[in-house]
């Protein structure tokens, strides 16, 4: 993977894409015991089109003319499927921009707060990522101020309410 987050800080340094920070379960191993995973899921600020509307054709050109293929919603890069998620909507812009540096190996990249993890999969809302929040919520060090400021923000706070009664009190 190390060689795949060379790819993505290249991709940044070229200014095909603003920025970028790992999310989803690959994210997640940075706070807790590994899961299983298909994909390495990489949310992007990229640069405003001519036209005003974000698009993803620029990185899959660059990718492709760097010789890496697409296959389905992914591109393998250095072995590894990657999903490129533009930043879809306030909580996600916010998520990559706070994002904390980390290293992998030797390479250096962002991953989304534990935080922003939460907030993000109690929004999405599907059952692989309530089982994912209870995880985390278990195994990963959650500042619980920061994370009702996230909360609040972004109206989730009766969603979270919702989230803690059927899953966390038992």
């Amino acid at each position: 993977m190390d060689q795949t987050l060379k790819v993505l800080n290249d991709l940044e340094k070229k200014h095909v894409i603003e920025r970028y920070a790992i999310g989803g379960a690959i994210a997640a191993i940075f706070y807790m015991e590994p899961i299983l995973t298909y994909d390495l899921d990489i949310f992007v600020l990229l640069p405003e089109s001519p036209t005003g509307l974000i698009v993803l054709s620029p990185v899959y050109e660059y990718l492709r003319r760097k010789g890496y293929k697409e296959h389905k919603e992914h591109v393998l890069i250095e072995g590894v499927p990657v999903q490129f998620i533009p930043a879809y909507n306030e909580l996600v812009k916010e998520a990559v921009e706070e994002a904390v540096e980390r290293r992998y190996k030797r390479v250096g990249t962002r991953v989304l707060r534990a935080e922003h993890l939460l907030a993000i999969m109690l929004q999405t809302g599907r059952p692989k990522d309530r089982a994912r929040m209870t995880h985390l919520l278990e195994e990963a060090k959650i500042n619980a101020d920061f994370l009702r400021q996230i909360l609040k923000r972004h109206g989730l706070q009766a969603k979270w309410q919702e989230f803690r009664r059927r899953f966390c009190e038992k």
